[in-house]
């Protein structure tokens, strides 16, 4: 089974590009089959991991940033692949 991991979140009016300089500098303790990066207008970034797991499987994810560089909480969704 794939599983993909939503990783989303708003930076503080201005620091988008800190923003995405920080979420593309982390690494994760076992790399994904898949990484990639988005952002979108209000300084918002997208990180979508896809993993050979099972939906429940325990899966690194990226931490919060720093409370200064971000507007609000991480959103975190996840997702499997339907055939």
């Amino acid at each position: 089974m794939t599983v993909a991991l939503m990783w989303e979140a708003r930076a503080v009016e201005g620091r988008g590009e800190d923003l995405l300089a920080w979420a593309r500098a982390q690494e994760l303790e076992v790399p994904p089959l898949r990484r990639e990066t988005f952002r979108a207008p209000q300084d918002r970034v997208l990180v979508i991991t896809w993993w050979d797991a099972e939906f429940d499987a325990v899966l690194p994810e990226l931490p919060e940033p720093d409370g200064e560089l971000v507007s609000r909480a991480v959103h975190r969704w996840r997702f499997e692949t339907v055939g």
